[in-house]
């Protein structure tokens, strides 16, 4: 299961000297990629627990436009584990001209982070498909988790 969000970072988002971006807005989006995926999988927005890695990789700039990505990759029962990353797609060129801007022909990774979400039972209103291994979307013998409960 996968989000995308995907926008253009503004001069308010600017925090530093040169329109440089803060990286906790980076993290920002990492957040509302984790509630779409919550939302998603479970039906609910849940919690963000905590991050167990994030490295910040390039500096974003006002008027850079955002590319934020979200994997769930494993699950526990309440717990989602999360990879993140974002990438840098369109960058301006004020040197050209103040509405000029370019397209990457290769995106710049800017930040990947992994982190887990938690959604408490007594919330998680979908079903899910998790194998024996805790993974995503396999077929295996957890039938229950998809409704056959043991028809």
């Amino acid at each position: 299961m996968k989000s995308l969000i995907r926008l253009r970072m503004s001069s308010h988002d600017a925090h530093y000297g040169g329109n440089l971006v803060d990286g906790a807005r980076i993290l920002q989006l990492f957040g509302d990629v984790a509630t779409e995926l919550l939302i998603m999988n479970d039906g609910d927005e849940g919690l963000f627990r905590a991050y167990d890695n994030v490295e910040f990789l390039a500096p974003v700039y006002a008027g850079d436009y955002i590319e934020a990505t979200g994997e769930i990759i494993s699950f526990g029962t309440t717990s989602r584990k999360m990879v993140f990353e974002a990438k840098k797609i369109i960058v301006p060129r004020p040197d050209v001209n103040d509405s000029a801007c370019d397209i990457l022909k290769e995106p710049i990774v800017v930040c990947r982070a992994s982190g887990t979400c938690v959604v408490s039972k007594e919330k998680q209103r979908k079903n899910q498909e998790v194998d024996c291994n805790g993974k995503a979307n396999c077929n295996c013998c957890h039938m229950w988790r998809r409704g056959y409960e043991g028809k």
